[in-house]
């Protein structure tokens, strides 16, 4: 169950939301390195149980204790990556802010662009409907208007097939005004207090099975 539940949070973190998150920068890529954690613990942890049934089954104490230490290993590794969550948080929360205003500013080139950066925040103004950092005005003297001379990128627009789409135009009716980086900062809490949660409610489930394991192991000794 505790392996289940693992590659459940791994996958979702890897493949869901927290993907959008990438934008932020190094101190966000805590949420899928973790994320990766749990799949791999996962793994491991649903054959460990049945090493662990076929110990108590065939009254191996080989079996049992490598079962033991290694449910062990995993758990003490789930309060670490839980406790790692609860301490990068903070920091995507009151750092990362202006680094990602002016790395935006600085890197952001535009619709379409083949760089990784630039599709990366295409897809997060499109899929959260937000337009920049903070806001719309964060493209204006960027490098993307300098080049462009458009006051905002087409991803900001509410639909990128009308006229009024025009990287001009900056009227409710047209583009999303309102920032990106509010709405990042909720998915990172949201995927943080999961991956923690996960973690420790995994470690609690491994708990009694370690206890008869362990009593298992001393009861056939």
């Amino acid at each position: 169950v505790s392996g289940i539940v693992l590659l459940g949070l791994g996958v979702d973190v890897t493949h869901g939301e927290a993907t959008l998150t990438a934008v932020l920068g190094a101190s966000s890529a805590y949420l899928q390195h973790v994320g990766r954690l749990c799949l791999v613990l996962g793994t491991v942890a649903i054959p460990l149980g049945l090493v662990g049934w076929y110990g108590a089954t065939t009254e191996s104490r080989g079996a049992l204790l490598f079962c033991f230490l290694s449910t062990v290993i995993i758990i003490i590794v789930e309060v670490a990556a839980a406790t790692v969550v609860l301490a990068f948080l903070p920091i995507v929360r009151d750092v990362t802010l202006e680094h990602t205003f002016v790395t935006l500013r600085k890197n952001y080139r535009g619709y379409n662009e083949p760089d990784d950066y630039s599709t990366q925040w295409n897809l997060v103004m499109e899929k959260l409907k937000c337009c920049g950092v903070n806001n719309y005005t964060d493209f204006s003297g960027s490098n993307f208007a300098k080049t462009t001379g458009h006051s905002y990128p087409r991803d900001c627009c509410k639909n990128m097939g009308t006229a009024a789409c025009d990287g001009r135009n900056t009227s409710t009716a047209v583009i999303h005004r309102g920032g990106c980086f509010s709405k990042l900062l909720k998915i990172t809490k949201a995927q943080s207090f999961m991956l923690c949660g996960g973690s420790l409610g995994a470690a609690v489930i491994q708990l009694p099975g370690i206890l008869a394991t362990l009593l298992l192991f001393v009861k056939l000794g």
